[in-house]
């Protein structure tokens, strides 16, 4: 039998042409990724809808190569230092995605029962209702941003010699661009549970 004379195309395949594009450029379109795949653009459409399709698919990509924390026997502080770390862990390899990300709604089921895990913990933490949405939304802009911190330049500061001495001293002691990031995600996930603490139902 004959091999193909066209490449053969698929929604994985797709998928993966997107996510290189957005992590070489921060950005994707239907042209580079038929050039990339060599396809026609039309050929496409056989197997993703529109540009919202793929980046919800990029999505539950994220979510699905890693195995979900274990967080059954944990207090549920280290359920949501757990829950948080690997949030971050899934947009490491991939920050640039992020801006495409928050720019529409959750829909994949995989990334939609991450995020009831986070709503179960915050319960069993004792926040009332109306305090879990602005605690996931808060749980976003932590995750979130300590990828893209990841994308950060070596010298995030440079204050002039002489002025501004409290940041010239924060620099110094700030570490390498990896320590800077890490001491920045630990923090902010430690406030975010003397947060929850102190807002706990008591």
């Amino acid at each position: 039998m004959p091999r193909p004379q066209s490449p053969l195309l698929s929604v994985d395949a797709i998928v993966t042409a997107a996510m290189t594009l957005v992590d070489e450029a921060g950005d994707f379109s239907f042209p580079k990724m038929a050039r990339r795949l060599g396809v026609s653009q039309s050929a496409l459409y056989n197997h993703i809808d529109n540009r919202e399709h793929i980046i919800e698919l990029m999505r539950g990509r994220l979510f699905a190569v890693q195995v979900p924390p274990r967080i059954e026997n944990l207090s549920w502080a280290d359920a949501l230092r757990a829950l948080v770390r690997a949030y971050r862990d899934r947009f490491a390899a991939h920050p640039r995605l992020v801006p495409l990300l928050i720019t529409q709604t959750v829909q994949d089921l995989g990334v939609v029962g991450f995020y009831e895990e986070i709503a179960v913990t915050l319960e069993s933490a004792g926040l009332d209702q109306g305090q879990i949405g602005p605690a996931i939304a808060t749980i976003d802009y932590l995750a979130l941003g300590a990828a893209l911190d990841l994308t950060a330049p070596d010298v995030v500061w440079s204050p002039p010699e002489g002025q501004f001495p409290a940041l010239h001293r924060a620099v110094a002691n700030s570490g390498s661009v990896e320590e800077r990031a890490e001491a920045a995600f630990v923090f902010g996930v430690e406030l975010l549970i003397a947060g929850v603490h102190a807002q706990a139902i008591k």
